[in-house]
């Protein structure tokens, strides 16, 4: 399989982790990261969003966790090979059992959202086994600073119910972006953003394309960092 090459670093794949992905993508280039010194990133697959964290915040500790062995394996491996190297430590865990010395400042995901079903395509990464979206909110809860951040990109479906639960536990919805495929078309991604304080909510819209396969000016800007091309192509 490919490697996937950004400007600062490249992604090493592999056909038994979840590959390289527009969500992931998105996330490690919207996320608000800044201020941030210990960030988490819960099921890292490839790392290519803790590697994205990475450049962007010069000085942040990233630690990125993952239950499946193989992806730990990857992550490392791209870690490794990355500019920031130093700053990057992949652990094979189970969010539940999973302790730090320290809270998180920023704790990132792009999570399982279909239900456990008999497909037997990426199961770990794409099928709620593992990690729920409940057990994603009660851990991350748990995990968070003061002024932490829970930052995580979910089907925009599944928008009330998440924020429904983090409700519960005592999360606050800081931050909602809603991600369009294009112009015309219906939402189908959310970036939200939770955190122990409560103020009103920045919403923001994003749109992806500006028509077929052609990236937004949106896009290319948020990406401009990261891509190597600049045509929209």
């Amino acid at each position: 399989m490919k490697d996937f090459h950004f400007k600062e670093f490249s992604v090493r794949q592999s056909g038994q982790v979840f590959r390289v992905g527009t969500d992931a993508v998105l996330l490690g280039s919207l996320a608000l990261v800044h201020g941030a010194r210990n960030i988490l990133e819960v099921g890292t697959g490839t790392g290519i969003i803790s590697l994205m964290a990475a450049q962007r915040n010069s000085t942040a500790q990233i630690v990125a966790i993952d239950i499946d062995e193989e992806a730990v394996h990857l992550a490392q491996e791209n870690f490794r090979l990355s500019p920031f190297w130093e700053r990057l430590h992949a652990k094979e865990a189970d969010f539940t059992l999973f302790s730090a010395a320290k809270k998180f400042d920023l704790i990132l995901s792009n999570p399982p959202y279909f239900a456990a079903n008999n497909s037997e395509k990426d199961v770990l990464a794409r099928q709620q086994k593992t990690l729920t979206f409940s057990t994603l909110i009660e851990e991350a809860a748990q995990h968070l600073s003061e002024d932490g951040r829970l930052s995580v990109i979910i089907p925009y479906e599944s928008g009330l119910y998440f924020t429904q639960k983090c409700k519960e536990k005592h999360l606050s919805l800081q931050r909602k972006i809603t991600i369009h495929g294009n112009a015309d078309a219906a939402p189908k991604r959310l970036i939200l953003e939770f955190g122990h304080s409560s103020f009103s909510c920045v919403e923001e819209t994003f749109i992806i394309e500006k028509s077929p396969r052609q990236y937004s000016e949106q896009y290319l800007e948020a990406t401009k960092a990261f891509h190597v091309f600049g045509d929209g192509k």
